[in-house]
């Protein structure tokens, strides 16, 4: 496979999303798909936590550090595309200009007075410590193969990508703070009251990914459509709505 990239049948994705609009932090309507063709051969992965030390002369040898808060993870991948196979295709060109605009303020954004650049959702499989939402801090895109009509058929991009921590633990999904704990591809068959079993053990809570995507006709999913699944700690207590 080209440069080595991963070989394994479940592809990593990267969705982007308008930001969100009024009091609602929550993604935003879809922008673009951006499908892996090859999947990543490493992530790389930083978390750190801050602590200041108050420097005081009371203390004889150190004063002792005061932790200040965690920073959010950051990622930093490599996409390849690859459409050398069909070389009147735009499709390379197309993902990295989508991707370089994930650092430029939307439209849409700029129209609701809340200027701010897209927001992405990242996913690969199961790796769930990989898949957060999050802001583009950089992009670095290298072109390396054109057709003859000087159309970009092959590139690599160097993403850096930084989390944005919605939810804290606990926090009832159904309460207007959304976190997409993964994507889900609708398939023949799914419900989302099977969905909501498979998620979080109870078919009743299948209004919180009813709430995610704005859904108003449960009974009716669309085969291919690409739902959010919102982190959920107790589904039950989204079914009973609390006391009356």
């Amino acid at each position: 496979m080209a440069n080595g990239t991963g070989t394994s049948l479940v592809k990593a994705t990267l969705a982007i999303h308008e930001p969100p609009i009024g009091l609602l932090l929550a993604l935003g309507g879809k922008i673009k798909d951006v499908d892996f063709q090859f999947n990543p051969t490493q992530l790389t992965l930083s978390k750190s936590a801050q602590w200041t030390t108050r420097l005081s002369s009371k203390y004889r040898f150190a004063a002792i550090p005061e932790f200040t808060g965690a920073e959010p993870y950051t990622m930093s991948l490599q996409i390849f595309l690859d459409s050398s196979m069909t070389p009147g295709d735009t499709t390379v060109q197309d993902n990295v200009e989508a991707l370089l605009s994930c650092c430029e303020v939307t439209d849409a954004s700029i129209a609701a007075d809340q200027p701010c650049t897209p927001w992405v959702f990242f996913q690969w499989g199961s790796f769930s410590t990989a898949s957060f939402i999050a802001y583009i801090q950089s992009v670095q895109a290298t072109y390396t193969l054109f057709n003859p009509s000087g159309v970009p058929i092959r590139a690599t991009c160097d993403l850096t990508i930084t989390q944005i921590p919605l939810l804290t633990q606990g926090q009832n999904p159904t309460s207007g703070a959304l976190e997409a704990h993964r994507t889900h591809r609708v398939m023949a068959g799914d419900t989302l009251q099977s969905l909501a079993f498979r998620e979080y053990g109870d078919a009743t809570a299948w209004r919180a990914i009813a709430v995610a995507n704005d859904i108003d006709d449960p009974m009716r999913l669309d085969i291919g459509a690409e739902l959010l699944i919102p982190v959920s700690s107790s589904p039950a207590s989204d079914r009973e709505g609390g006391p009356a």
